[in-house]
């Protein structure tokens, strides 16, 4: 089969595209052909590398995949051949304490496809069954592989570890970007007031679009006064923070007292400086998130059926092109999603 491969970090120019063997599947495992993988900013950093962290190389990237199931494992029930399906991006160990009570992200056998094994920039990928969603049929496979792991970031930050009500204010940064397009939507199905930033006015508009009631354009105004100004000084109930250094000290102006500022990614950065005081004089909670449970992919996807969530795609590159998409996402001018296609 043909596929993308890192063997090195670098840039682009250490993707691989080439003929690797079709994956093998254990008993309780399927085997999928991969129609489309859906782009994340952890796909830049898989390539790049991390410093302190150590990638299985060589590995396949692409975490977010649909595609029809081709094969199944001989322990596998309930699932056929030929069947369409999303796979939930995080894998774990499916045994232990953590995994028994439905918090999958916190096992310590805990990874994400392309991440910690082979993902789904591949015309067949290996995924355990359990992983396995159906996929609508309203949705086409590329929508389907906008789904998965942003939503469910989203939802972990705003549902499960901020318990979002409605009523709430919601400030979303990079609305924008796949995980921030989810949370904006995510945050007005609960009937939270957002307020959300982004860089050009093109992508506020289409924010707007989604649900958005506020608009901050933080090339030109400073977000944290302009949020001040918005909600009478009084400041946000929640910050969506997934942009990290460049961001956070104006999230800490930014967040009401008692409000919580929730984090998932630091895009910008990982240094990111907090000035105790305010911490603690306005009772801020800081919470940290990464992706989420099973049981919660199956909730979003309840709400992805009744139409009450959907992907946004920006565009599609076929898998020979992979190193420009590459580029396209580092360049941060896309809103939503990008997805790769294998050849057919």
């Amino acid at each position: 089969m043909r596929a993308v491969r890192i063997h090195e970090h670098g840039g682009p120019e250490v993707l691989r595209h080439e003929d690797v063997e079709v994956p093998v599947f254990k008993a309780d495992e399927v085997l999928v052909r991969v129609k489309a993988s859906g782009m994340n900013h952890l796909d830049l950093w898989v390539r790049n590398g991390v410093p302190g962290h150590k990638f299985p190389l060589p590995i396949i990237p692409g975490c977010d995949f649909a595609g029809v199931v081709e094969a199944v494992g001989d322990a596998v029930s309930g699932i056929s051949a030929g069947e369409e399906v999303i796979v939930s991006p995080g894998h774990s160990c499916g045994r232990c304490r953590e995994c028994l009570s439905g918090r999958h992200s916190l096992c310590r056998h805990y990874g994400i496809f392309g991440e910690t094994r082979d993902g789904g920039n591949a015309e067949f990928m290996s995924v355990p069954a359990v992983n396995l969603v159906p996929k609508p049929d309203t949705l086409s496979f590329v929508e389907a592989a906008c789904i998965p792991l942003v939503f469910l970031t989203a939802w972990h930050m705003l549902v499960t570890r901020c318990e979002i009500k409605p009523g709430d204010t919601v400030l979303v940064h990079a609305g924008g970007s796949g995980v921030g397009s989810a949370a904006i939507q995510i945050a007005r199905l609960f009937n939270a007031e957002v307020i959300t930033t982004a860089s050009s006015r093109a992508k506020l508009d289409r924010a707007g679009e989604l649900g958005a009631d506020h608009l901050v354009n933080y090339e030109e105004e400073n977000f944290a006064k302009r949020v001040r100004e918005i909600t009478g000084k009084r400041g946000v109930d929640i910050v969506f923070e997934h942009t990290g250094e460049a961001t956070w000290k104006g999230s800490l102006m930014a967040v009401a007292r008692g409000g919580k500022i929730v984090t998932c990614g630091a895009t910008s950065g990982f240094n990111a400086v907090s000035d105790l005081r305010i911490v603690f004089f306005k009772q801020v909670s800081i919470l940290g998130s990464t992706m989420g449970s099973l049981g919660e992919v199956l909730d979003v996807m309840e709400h992805v059926e009744a139409g009450r969530l959907r992907p946004v795609l920006d565009r599609t590159f076929p898998m020979s092109e992979v190193k420009d998409a590459h580029r396209y996402l580092a360049s941060r001018e896309q809103f939503g999603k990008v997805v790769i296609l294998p050849e057919e």
